[in-house]
């Protein structure tokens, strides 16, 4: 069988992965998250979206690995940054971040053809309370939605525990945009919903890899692209926060491939 192939497909499309190729995952991911832990000295008042992809761009070219966001779709940056009330895909530039600015920073790398794909929120300057509330309930409840994965359970269950958590919070969660399978590609089913009804969707099965990515707003959950047909944001401009782990499904649970070499997922990490 072709190695870029290996596996089997669910009657949903979904790939299902074989031991080996949980090493590879690992690697990626490992690399992204690493990339991660680097830049965040360099998010800081007065500095710009467009320098700090720079520096994404230069660590994951000096790994050796390639950036899978440079040339995907016409996208021509190694990240998206997405500063306060922009939900996701936020294009790097000449914005200056100012004191209380909140980011998301999401880097995908391919590391010999596996796909490593993260994101987490950053802080220039003081956070302010209504922000960290924010951050913790969203980072919160991608770990809920984590500790929802094992064999057997639906991709329901994922959305569920992630919908009712910001909810009782009085937060909204996004619907516009989901988490998705990964693996030798960037995109592929199935798609992550972050809302939903307990016990539907497929079911979860060990070799499985998907991202899980919550996107929570302060406010209300609708979006809007802009005019570049990238940039998301919420509609009443209220703030927006996510993050973003990739992940397998083993025998007993899930296998964070995303986790932070030095501790840094959780932006009050210092």
């Amino acid at each position: 069988m072709n190695e870029t192939h290996r596996g089997r497909l669910t009657r949903e499309g979904i790939r299902i992965h074989e031991t080996a190729d949980f090493a590879g995952m690992h690697r990626a991911g490992a690399l992204a998250a690493q990339i991660l832990d680097e830049i965040a000295e360099y998010v800081f008042v007065g500095q710009t979206t467009a320098a700090i992809d720079k520096l994404i761009e230069d660590k994951v070219n000096a790994s050796g690995a390639k950036s899978a966001t440079i040339g995907y779709k016409g996208y021509q940056h190694a990240s998206c940054i997405s500063v306060n009330h922009v939900v996701c895909h936020g294009i790097p530039g000449d914005k200056v971040l100012k004191d209380g600015d909140i980011l998301n920073v999401d880097v995908t790398v391919i590391v010999d053809g596996w796909f490593g794909d993260t994101s987490r929120m950053y802080v220039a300057g003081k956070l302010s309370r209504k922000s960290e509330r924010l951050i913790q309930v969203t980072h919160d409840a991608l770990m809920k939605g984590i500790e929802a994965v094992r064999p057997g359970a639906t991709f329901g269950d994922i959305g569920h525990a992630i919908q009712s958590y910001v909810e009782a919070h009085r937060m909204s969660v996004v619907r516009d945009f989901c988490g998705h399978g990964l693996g030798r590609v960037f995109h592929s089913p199935p798609n992550v919903l972050h809302y939903g009804r307990a016990g539907s969707g497929p079911r979860l099965e060990e070799g499985m890899f998907f991202t899980i990515e919550p996107m929570v707003n302060l406010g209300r959950p609708e979006t809007k692209v802009l005019a570049d047909d990238w940039t998301a944001v919420t509609r009443d401009k209220s703030l927006s926060a996510q993050f973003e782990h990739s992940i397998g499904v083993t025998a007993t649970g899930a296998e964070i491939f995303t986790l932070s070499p030095a501790g840094k997922f959780h932006p009050t990490w210092a």
